[in-house]
Formats: C-alpha cells, sequence, structure tokens
C-alpha cells in the first residue's frame, strides 16, 4: 500500500505540478507548536519547488530553499502578559477565559497588521497565488487575501471550533458534537447538553455582536481598498486543513472543503538525539517518562508549592525523568531529573525506553503520544485540554489530574497507576494502530489539497452554498413560518366552516321544530 501510494504521488506530481505556485503563509501566533504544525506544510511545499513566503514570530535557523522569512517583531510583546497568566486559567470560568481569549485575538491581529514587514509587502508588487493563514482568532488578517487577490486556505491547528468550520460551513449540530473549550464527549447527558447549548449560543452572540464585528473595524482600518469586506472573505474561504482525524476524536459532519490532516507534522522517522540526551534516555533501566506543560505553559511559572509537589514525586522514583523546564536554575532538583527549555518531543516520544507523557493535554501533543504509542497522564490547565483529557480516559490511555488539587500525593498516585496498569499502553497501542492506518501521509494529502485549490482558480465548485444563506433562511425559519402560517390559516378557516355549518344546523333544526309545531 505504501508503494502504491508514494507511486501515485508520483504520477500526481508529474502530471499536475508542472509549474511552481507563489504561496504566502500567515502564522501569527507566537505559540512555538502552533508554528510547528503549519510551518511543516511551509517547509514541505517550499522542498516541491513552490516558492512560499511566511510571515510569522519563527524565522528558520538554516535557510531553505525556496522558503523566504518575514520575521515578525512586536508579536511576542503582545503575548508576553497572556503567557506569564495562562497558569492561572485554570482558576477562572470557561466563559471568562473564552471572552479573554477573543480580546487576545484582536491585539494580536493589530499587532501583526501594524508590523513595518507587513506593510512593506502590502505595497510591494508581488503576488501570489494562494494565502495559508492560521485560523486562531485573527481575522481581520484575511484582508491579505483580498489585497493579493488569491485564494484563502485556513489551517485549523486547534482542531474542529466555530473558528473554522464558520469558514467553509460545516454544520456543528450542539446535540452530539461537544464545544471545544468544553469537557464533554460525543455522547452527552441532558444536563451536558443543555450547556453545550447554552454555552454555543453564548459564543455565537460574542462573535456576531462584539469580536466579529471589532475584527471588521480593523480589517477595514488597514484594508480600505479591498473590494469584499471581511465577512464576505471569511464566509468564501477555498479550503481548511483540520489538525485532527476521526481516529482521535469523534465522528462529526464535515464539507468538502475541510480536509482531516491531524498529525502531518509528526516525523515518521526519529531524528537522532543530542549524545549526551540520548545516553541519559538509553541508560536508564526503568525507563523514562518525559513531562512537557507544551510551549506556552512554562513550568518556571508554577507556583512554589506546586513545583515542591512535582519534584518530591519525581525524587521517589527510579525511573529518570526529562522535564521541559524554561530556567536552568532549578533549586532541589533530584538527580534522576533532566530539565531543557526545548527538547525534541516528537523524537523522545518515539524512543523505545520512554514509557509514558506527563503533559497539559493540547492537542498537538495528544496527537504526537497517540501516533507513538505512548499512554498519558494529562494535567489540563485551559482551552481543548480538558476535552483531549477526557477523551484519552474515556479511551483508556490516559489519566487526568485536576491541576487545582495537585499534590504529591495525588501526583504520585496517577504515576504508579500508570506503570502498574498495563492497559493504558495496550489501548494507546490499539488507536495509534488505527490512526497510521490511512490511505494517504497527511502531510502529502496537505499539499495535494493545497495545490488543487492553486490548480481550480480557488476550488469554487467545493464552495458549500450555506454560506450564501442567512440565519433566517439556512435554518429554514422562512419556511417554517410560512408553513406554520399556512396550517394556522388552513386551521382558522375550518374553524369558521365548522361555525357556519353549526350555524346553519342549528337554524335548520330550529325552522324544523317550528314546522313541526305548525303541523
Amino acid at each position: 500500500m505504501q508503494l502504491f501510494t508514494a507511486f501515485l504521488l508520483i504520477l500526481i506530481a508529474l502530471v499536475y505540478n508542472v509549474e511552481a505556485y507563489r504561496i504566502l503563509g500567515i502564522l501569527p501566533t507566537t505559540a512555538k507548536s502552533h508554528f510547528i504544525v503549519s510551518s511543516k506544510l511551509m517547509k514541505e511545499l517550499a522542498r516541491r519547488g513552490h516558492d512560499v513566503t511566511v510571515i510569522s514570530p519563527f524565522p528558520l535557523k538554516k535557510p531553505l530553499k525556496n522558503y523566504h522569512d518575514i520575521k515578525l517583531g512586536n508579536m511576542n510583546a503582545a503575548m508576553d502578559g497572556t503567557i506569564k497568566d495562562l497558569l492561572n486559567a485554570a482558576e477562572k470560568s470557561v466563559i471568562q477565559n473564552n471572552f479573554e481569549f477573543h480580546m487576545l485575538g484582536l491585539a494580536l491581529s493589530r499587532a501583526f497588521l501594524e508590523e513595518r514587514s507587513v506593510r512593506e509587502l502590502m505595497a510591494s508588487n508581488q503576488t501570489f497565488d494562494a494565502v495559508i493563514n492560521e485560523v486562531f482568532l485573527t481575522e481581520a488578517l484575511y484582508g491579505l487575501s483580498e489585497h493579493f487577490k488569491a485564494p484563502l486556505i485556513g489551517i485549523g491547528t486547534f482542531g474542529a471550533h466555530n473558528w473554522n468550520t464558520d469558514l467553509v460551513g460545516t454544520p456543528s449540530p450542539p446535540s452530539y458534537v461537544p464545544h471545544a473549550l468544553l469537557p464533554f464527549s460525543a455522547h452527552m447527558t441532558l444536563t451536558e447538553r443543555l450547556a453545550n447549548f447554552a454555552f454555543n449560543i453564548y459564543e455565537r452572540l460574542l462573535l456576531d455582536l462584539y469580536y466579529l464585528p471589532k475584527q471588521a473595524e480593523i480589517y477595514k482600518e488597514f484594508f480600505p481598498n479591498n473590494k469584499r469586506d471581511m465577512y464576505e472573505v471569511r464566509r468564501n474561504v477555498a479550503l481548511v486543513l483540520l489538525n485532527q482525524h476521526v481516529s482521535l476524536s469523534y465522528s462529526r459532519p464535515l464539507v468538502h472543503s475541510q480536509i482531516e490532516v491531524g498529525g502531518m507534522h509528526i516525523n515518521r522517522q526519529r531524528s537522532p538525539l543530542p549524545a549526551d540526551l540520548e545516553r541519559f534516555i538509553s541508560e536508564s533501566k526503568h525507563g523514562v517518562i518525559y513531562f512537557s506543560m507544551g510551549s506556552n505553559l512554562r513550568s518556571e511559572y508554577l507556583p512554589v508549592e506546586k513545583r515542591k509537589a512535582i519534584l518530591d514525586t519525581f525524587r521517589g522514583l527510579k525511573q529518570r525523568i526529562l522535564w521541559k523546564f524554561e530556567n536552568p536554575n532549578l533549586e532541589d532538583k533530584p538527580d534522576n531529573v533532566y530539565i531543557s527549555e526545548w527538547f525534541q518531543q516528537d523524537d523522545i516520544l518515539a524512543h523505545p525506553n520512554v514509557l509514558f507523557f506527563i503533559t497539559h493535554g493540547g492537542l498537538l501533543s495528544s496527537t504526537e503520544a497517540i501516533y507513538h504509542g505512548k499512554p498519558i497522564i494529562g494535567i489540563p490547565i485551559f482551552a481543548d485540554q480538558f476535552l483531549n483529557m477526557n477523551r484519552a480516559e474515556a479511551g483508556g490511555f490516559g489519566i487526568r489530574l485536576d491541576y487545582l488539587k495537585l499534590t504529591k500525593e495525588t501526583f504520585t498516585s496517577a504515576i504508579e497507576r500508570m506503570l502498574s496498569d498495563e492497559s493504558y499502553a495496550k489501548n494507546v497501542a490499539e488507536i495509534s494502530a488505527r490512526y497510521k492506518d490511512q490511505p494517504m501521509n497527511p502531510l502529502d494529502l496537505a499539499v495535494y489539497w493545497v495545490e488543487y485549490v492553486v490548480r481550480h482558480k480557488g476550488a469554487k465548485h467545493l464552495h458549500c452554498a450555506g454560506q450564501d444563506l442567512s440565519f433566517i433562511q439556512y435554518h429554514s425559519i422562512d419556511v417554517l413560518l410560512i408553513l406554520f402560517g399556512g396550517l394556522t390559516l388552513v386551521l382558522l378557516l375550518l374553524f369558521l366552516l365548522t361555525r357556519v355549518a353549526w350555524r346553519w344546523l342549528q337554524f335548520a333544526i330550529a325552522r324544523r321544530d317550528i314546522k313541526e309545531k305548525r303541523n
């Protein structure tokens, strides 16, 4: 099957890819993990001969042929205060966190468009065949696709969410599609369905009445000459590449212009680790536990009592620990703990001596753990992390810990359960095999669809007609009103006819009685 797929891809390349396309990549978020996903696609497009320009806070350290960086300088400043406060998100309500998320999006959008390098690009005479934009609360940036008269392609690094399903018309019935920020499954109780429905209504109102109008103002300010407004550009996105896969989540409806490419960033072949790190892992007689809270949640900001609970737990283990800790001066660090500001997470999870992964439960970390067959202990803090960890527990390959109740006792108990119960490793191995059973590598699939959109001039035939309807038309409210009005009219006529018939019958009976009395 793999040889056939490779042959098919080569054949497609020979038949269709007769020219190089000019691609503009817009990757505004300062989350390194999000960049890793999107940049993987950009690098692959460049490797295949396309001319790729990428605007991001993370320029490549090693130049790559056909890949041109435009560095964002002030995006980190826009995110700095938010990153330091992320660990406090667990203490806030989901409504407050959701609102702050959207406010951050407004700040990031403005900071991006105020960048000198971005303004210079807009003033240049460059042309592009497609604009690829990460879909993460920066709708005003969609104006760049209209500015350059190029089809817009979105990358949903966050998985399926209203932010990207709205772009192509994918339905999300709240009866069985849980909101990404809520810790529910596809099989919700009545109470959960009520909460899911209410939260979706809240977010819909937030988007339509406040957030999107604010983004539209930014769009109009920076793109005054664009023919189409933000709303029209937003509902005419050519394609959304979705960082999820049905084997890792739940079955749900997707339109033809929304393609699942979850895990396209994962290395299919493990790269070598630094010599000292490889030695630390390989020489551990009892295996290694990998611990990382992701790129945005920095362990150095953990409160003292939480840090002490973690260190005391690790000190009592015979396994070795890799901990993504951003400060090299970690006081009271046990000898069995190896810290680093950044790890080759993908390659570490692929190492056979790594037993399991302690994580915040982010989508990328969860996907990588599943691919490499590593069970997880999750400490969710915000966003979709609760949903992902609920899936892990339901799938039997994860243990969820409450961050607010994290102590040495609860942490140690979870680790001991993971070490002693073989079912976690067995279950994740089954899900990993299910995920890998795909007809095409997700990265190849993503490249194919990008080239498809360009080849077919925006692939307008994939556009969902539902995007052209108003809320009333989409939900057939006008049809229901007509049917209800017609039925009401019929019932009213029947009622009137019945009254007339009854009156006539009474009149006839009365006349008969009078006639009988006369006789």
